[in-house]
């Protein structure tokens, strides 16, 4: 007997006892899922850099669009009236161009 033979032998009795039903992903699943795992962290890690290199701070000279438009609040938002009026203004998606 070949040592492949021989240790089919040894080994067929045991997958024997496995339960034949059940379905497990085994060491390839396992794998494939730390892979997945493993980018998605990196994934995280570099989208963590690049947020904190993002400046969210506005230029103290510069104004919010809403109060420089006509009908703007003091406080610099729009009233629900102007919001109509954009709404209004704007093209049915039947009339636009593209």
């Amino acid at each position: 007997m070949s040592p492949t033979q021989t240790t089919l032998v040894q080994v067929l009795p045991l997958a024997k006892d496995l339960d034949e039903n059940k379905v497990t992903p085994g060491v390839l699943g396992f794998v494939v899922f730390a892979l997945i795992g493993a980018a998605v962290w990196m994934l995280m890690k570099s989208m963590n850099k690049h947020m904190r290199r993002v400046d969210f701070e506005e230029p103290a000279g510069t104004a919010p669009a809403a109060a420089a438009a006509p009908g703007g609040t003091a406080d610099g938002t729009a009233t629900a009236a102007d919001a109509r009026k954009a709404e209004a203004a704007a093209p049915a998606p039947s009339e636009r161009k593209g």
